[in-house]
């Protein structure tokens, strides 16, 4: 064990090198969001999806447009267009990340190995965005789909425990900055490796076939970039959790080694199994119990009561189109890939500055202001994105300007939300994980929810705009519910 985790909580606050390491962190995983969430993987899996291009007359510009025509996913006999199938398969992993994130908090804090959840989901996306190189094209969807799946698992399954730090390792007037930090290294880090992925597929690559081989080299580029500079993170974060005396025999199921072990002294390896069972079982049902109850003690305050509320339906719409972007700029707008890929990276340069000034205002205005007017700009962005028409001759420069307010927006309210959280919290809490382990909860129902409508709405009208303007919804409810939180405006710059 390293000499700092040898250090007691009071002596790790504020410690230089572990902030470092954890934010390090962001710009080791970040890399997930923007080339597999955001621009490469979405494209890739848009035109291996699309079966040809077909032109079409637009009479108000005179001029000849093409529009994809993509292959039908078949399931369970029914055919179900190809992006809401992607929207489905997102669900579906927030599904997942919702039922194990409870159970895998709280047995975290029992054993006390926080930091080994967060590098077991670590592995887990980024052996998973490697695997994403073996999808290849509609006889093997399904393989891309379900390592799409595992890769947002691990990748959201992390964030939980990863997140937890926040209070941990920082004093309440470190946390806004340190947040903000942590976003400022994922987006810097992500654009580097894009831009890496970039130059690979458009300068190196000659023609459509080796195109495509280099994009699957970007996905094994993507997994071995997390994998690697997680590390660091991985050297100097510390374990934090209650340690419980009482624990099975052997961690059987948790320690490969235990699994190779006869197991004599303590009645054999069946013996030794059983009893994990039975200490997982209870885990498992104290884990919801002490979910349900968290949640109860945390709606019982106000100001948290109000702040889960309105972060619970902007996060409905700010997650899903942030997951959907993408293909809504390649099937309702069809832009050309190295303008979609430009604009993304565009947008990440963007959240940076968006992050330091959103962390800054929040100084002098305080946060919940600065929310407002992030929530406020996320809802012009939704009409504006509703009212693009590809027929429209300006339609592209339109779909820069709605590109230019998400990407404002977008890393000043993600770690806005974070670190106004941290700071409502109880301090020097020993429930970390638990407290934040609901709120990833409460951010995952809400994509449940916000996915399953989209692609939901996609599948019945065939139309991502409708899609995005149904999400307006969810944030004006959000802004509405974010302005009962109050604040004591003397100390406001320090605390809200």
């Amino acid at each position: 064990m390293s000499e700092i985790e040898n250090q007691q909580p009071q002596n790790i606050k504020n410690n230089p090198r572990i902030m470092k390491a954890w934010a390090v962190y962001d710009w080791a995983n970040s890399v997930y969001s923007l080339v597999i969430t955001s621009t490469i993987f979405p494209i890739y899996y848009s035109i291996l999806t699309t079966a040809y291009e077909k032109k079409e007359y637009v009479e108000e510009t005179k001029s000849w447009i093409d529009v994809p025509v993509r292959h039908m996913i078949k399931i369970f006999g029914e055919e179900y267009q190809p992006d809401a199938v992607y929207g489905y398969s997102l669900t579906i992993s927030f599904f997942i990340v919702v039922l194990l994130s409870p159970f895998l908090s709280s047995l975290a804090d029992t054993i006390g190995n926080k930091k080994s959840f967060l590098q077991f989901f670590c592995y887990l996306g980024a052996t998973s965005c490697m695997g994403l190189a073996m999808f290849t094209g509609m006889h093997n969807v399904f393989l891309g789909l379900l390592f799409s799946i595992t890769a947002s698992v691990g990748f959201w399954g992390s964030l939980v425990f990863y997140n937890s730090f926040l209070p941990d390792i920082a004093t309440r007037d470190k946390q806004d900055a340190l947040s903000a930090r942590g976003y400022v290294y994922g987006y810097i880090g992500s654009v580097v490796l894009v831009v890496i992925c970039l130059v690979l597929i458009q300068v190196f690559a000659k023609g459509a076939a080796q195109q495509l081989l280099f994009t699957r080299i970007s996905f094994l580029l993507t997994g071995a970039w997390w994998f690697g500079f997680s590390q660091y993170t991985f050297k100097h974060l510390p374990q934090f959790g209650d340690v419980k005396e009482k624990l099975p025999k052997d961690l059987v199921l948790l320690n490969y080694k235990n699994i190779f072990k006869k197991h004599e002294e303590q009645g054999g390896f069946f013996e030794v199994l059983k009893d994990n069972m039975s200490f997982y079982k209870d885990i498992a049902k104290e884990s919801f119990h002490e979910l349900f109850k968290v949640g109860g003690v945390l709606f019982k305050d106000r100001n948290l009561k109000f702040f889960l509320s309105s972060f619970f339906f902007y996060s409905v719409g700010m997650q899903t189109i942030f997951l959907m972007a993408t293909l809504f700029g390649k099937s309702e707008i069809n832009l050309a890939q190295d303008k979609l890929i430009g604009t993304l990276l565009v947008i990440q340069i963007e959240a940076i500055i968006g992050a330091v000034i959103f962390s800054r205002l929040s100084r002098k205005i305080g946060n919940r202001n600065v929310i407002s007017i992030a929530i406020v700009l996320w809802i012009v962005a939704c009409l504006w994105a509703y009212f693009l028409n590809k027929e429209n001759p300006t339609v592209e420069y339109q779909f820069y300007g709605v590109a230019a307010v998400v990407g404002l927006v977008m890393g000043g309210l993600q770690a806005m939300s974070r670190s106004t959280y941290s700071k409502l919290l109880p301090e020097d809490s020993m429930e970390n994980t638990t407290y934040f382990s609901f709120y990833d909860v409460l951010e995952k129902i809400a994509i449940i929810i916000g996915t399953f409508i989209f692609a939901t709405l996609i599948e019945h009208f065939n139309n991502m705009r409708i899609a995005a303007l149904s999400m307006t919804l969810f944030f004006a409810a959000g802004l509405v519910l974010i302005r009962f939180l109050k604040v004591n405006m003397r100390k406001e710059r320090d605390t809200l």
